[in-house]
């Protein structure tokens, strides 16, 4: 972390708009992965980025490292996630629905539902880790910062996630060839 960052980081927390604004405008991607990566739903995962950053706003004195703002922020955002994970209601789906919509498919479409199923089928902080690395295409030192892992534990998160993965979507990947 560079002085100028570490200087905005410190204005934030002493309560300055501007500098959490270009905070949020830096990191608001990363905060949408993990949302996303644990609720697989954007709509949902852009409500908690909103509200994690409201709660952030009001509780950023709390924080007292400029160099642990941002994890701290990742850190909200995944228990916001979370919490909107748990009060979630399964929604029963008729059979005759599944049926109609699986003959109107077509192979990407059928592949890209085995994808997000496959995704959340995976433990939570796999699917945060694979969001973060692969999709946002973040480096492995600001995901080990962000998700609070070592290099190791992140290395070994992402090679059983994508392990698996493989596992997953061998049939459906066979079955286009």
């Amino acid at each position: 972390m560079d002085a100028s960052e570490r200087e905005q980081y410190r204005a934030a927390i002493h309560g300055d708009r501007e500098a959490f604004e270009m905070i949020i405008r830096t990191h608001s991607r990363s905060l949408f992965a993990i949302a996303y990566g644990v609720l697989q739903n954007r709509e949902e995962a852009e409500d908690v980025v909103q509200d994690a950053l409201v709660k952030a706003w009001k509780t950023r004195w709390r924080v007292r490292d400029p160099e642990k703002f941002h994890a701290w922020l990742c850190t909200i955002t995944r228990h916001c996630a979370r919490d909107v994970f748990r009060k979630r209601k399964p929604v029963p789906v008729a059979h005759e629905t599944i049926e109609i919509a699986e003959t109107e498919t077509t192979d990407a479409a059928v592949l890209d539902r085995q994808l997000h199923s496959a995704l959340a089928a995976l433990p939570e902080v796999h699917r945060t880790a694979l969001t973060l690395r692969y999709f946002e295409e973040m480096d492995y030192r600001t995901i080990e910062t962000t998700l609070g892992l070592t290099n190791g534990a992140l290395r070994g998160i992402l090679g059983r996630a994508l392990a698996s993965l493989r596992k997953e979507l061998r049939p459906a990947l066979a079955s286009m060839d």
